[in-house]
């Protein structure tokens, strides 16, 4: 069950480093192509909140598999930098989720990764 969480924290990071790196290195080229790709309303977030949401998604990502070794002392038993990284992550994809049904569009991405958020939660959840 260890490597399967493994799987999962890996994927959540990967998921989360490639997202937040777009919104920091390219926002206005990623929020054009997604403007024109899906002929919906435009994205209603500034430079600077994407820019926001793209540090607390790589700060994230990097807490989700941050080894025991460079973790400050406190947050080392039981995975809990881990646990707060991920319910961190939750808590933007439950945001993500409530942008998206306002705006009518699917919100399947955005809630198949706060699934994967609790799944690694519930890993790491001390017994």
């Amino acid at each position: 069950m260890n490597t399967l969480i493994w799987i999962g924290q890996v994927a959540l990071a990967a998921v989360f480093l490639v997202a937040g790196w777009a919104k920091l290195v390219a926002y206005k080229k990623l929020i054009k192509t997604l403007e024109n790709r899906r002929n919906t309303l435009l994205i209603e977030m500034s430079p600077a909140q994407g820019r926001a949401v793209g540090i607390l998604e790589i700060v994230g990502a990097l807490g989700v598999i941050m080894p025991p070794a460079l973790t400050p002392a406190a947050l080392v038993p039981d995975y809990l930098l881990v646990r707060m990284a991920a319910a961190g992550l939750a808590l933007l994809m439950v945001a993500a989720t409530i942008y998206h049904f306002r705006r009518k569009e699917s919100a399947a991405p955005a809630i198949a990764t706060f699934l994967l958020t609790l799944f690694v939660i519930v890993g790491r959840w001390p017994h």
